[in-house]
């Protein structure tokens, strides 16, 4: 089976690309992902799928192979781009001004369409389901995932697992990288809105100054994490975006505070926001002035199951070759593949796509980001044998 999934990747690598590059030049923000689910709906139903609309702009189909009563395995790729112009001088670069695929996903969704085509053809040679979701919006809170498990997209079938696949620009292309047990962040955003009472900077006894006590917060609101957060559990607090609207001789009535809190543990995340809230209020009111919290809670941490993990690193191994399996650290990234984590037993694992001799070294979310389009054959294929050797096991 491993050598008839590597040879139709071969045979059809070419069409891979020429998916993503299509997908690359027409990029789709956040839950405005109508071409492109137009897109890969017709390339499912080309293959005598029928693939279904959820959380409006997402897909789901269903690939059955014998006995498809059996249990089944679900494959995920996100569909959304980002908020970025494109700097790259190529000729699939991006035509939405300000949109760009600069995150990988038209590599993921080419990567399980590739996937559709090679099990469609194989369907008479592995038993169970395999259910392919195209997901929207992973780039923005609440995150497709979360409506798409609303949706049902768990159900009828359910997968005994599900497995994700995302693109690595720091791992050289042909590797793939695992790690089991925890492995990415929650993701929630802190918005922080300190009042107190503004006016002439010479006066400050006059004042109940909203610059200061939002410094102190700033500072004060790292105890968080260093004195109530083991520090066996990793959990980031930083803020990136501060105003304060004055002058140099006048103090604003108020200032906006915005930042990320992050960890890897459900349970302090609940207990690190409260705190937030608390210490946030308590030192302004202090102070004599006034704090309001405003919590926009994001994404739960991503937990790699860890027996799932190891069988597919297994078998990873067995299709490109044990020296091209990397350990993976810690990633205090957010990533909604993580709703799916917390509910099946999830693998989500990295694709190499860095190709130093070419230049493609850019990172995730910049203007020049691009991929190794050798890694989309190897994506494919790796995905389609993953999934079948997971249904073996089931079944087995």
């Amino acid at each position: 089976m491993k050598e008839k999934i590597q040879a139709l990747a071969a045979q059809y690598a070419a069409d891979f690309v020429v998916t993503r590059r299509h997908l690359h030049s027409h990029p789709e923000l956040s839950f405005h992902e109508t071409e492109t689910q137009k897109y890969v709906a017709a390339q499912l139903a080309a293959l005598g799928l029928a693939p279904q609309a959820l959380a409006n702009t997402g897909l789901v189909a269903i690939i059955e192979g014998r006995n498809p009563e059996k249990k089944g395995v679900g494959l995920r790729a996100d569909m959304d781009a980002l908020p970025i112009t494109e700097a790259n001088d190529v000729p699939y670069r991006s035509q939405n001004p300000g949109v760009m695929h600069a995150c990988g996903h038209d590599a993921h969704t080419a990567s399980l369409l590739g996937v559709a085509r090679i099990l469609s053809e194989l369907r008479d040679e592995f038993e169970g389901t395999v259910k392919l979701v195209f997901q929207p919006a992973e780039e923005k809170a609440p995150g497709g995932a979360s409506i798409m498990i609303k949706e049902g997209v768990l159900q009828n079938p359910t997968p005994a697992g599900m497995i994700g696949q995302h693109v690595a620009p720091q791992i050289p292309v042909g590797k793939i990288g695992f790690r089991e047990g925890m492995y990415m962040a929650s993701t929630d955003e802190i918005f922080l809105t300190v009042r107190g009472k503004g006016g002439h900077g010479a006066m400050p006894e006059t004042l109940v100054d909203p610059v200061l006590i939002a410094s102190h917060l700033i500072v004060a609101l790292q105890q968080i994490i260093s004195r109530n957060c083991s520090p066996k559990s990793p959990s980031v607090l930083s803020f990136g975006k501060v105003i304060a609207n004055g002058a140099t001789n006048v103090i604003p009535n108020e200032v906006q505070i915005d930042g990320t809190f992050r960890c890897m543990d459900e349970i302090w995340r609940a207990e690190g926001l409260v705190r937030i809230k608390k210490m946030a209020e308590g030192l302004a009111e202090a102070m004599g002035g006034h704090c309001e919290v405003f919590i926009q809670k994001g994404y739960p941490y991503l937990e790699n199951h860890p027996e799932l993990t190891r069988r597919l690193r297994a078998e990873a191994a067995q299709y490109v070759g044990s020296e091209n399996i990397v350990d993976l650290d810690l990633w205090m990234a957010g990533e909604d593949f993580a709703f799916y984590s917390q509910i099946v037993d999830s693998c989500f694992y990295r694709l190499g796509t860095r190709n130093e001799a070419r230049g493609i070294i850019s990172g995730v979310h910049t203007p020049t980001f691009d991929i190794d389009e050798k890694a989309l054959e190897i994506g494919a294929g790796l995905m389609s044998w993953l999934a079948v050797r997971e249904l073996a096991q089931q079944i087995s």
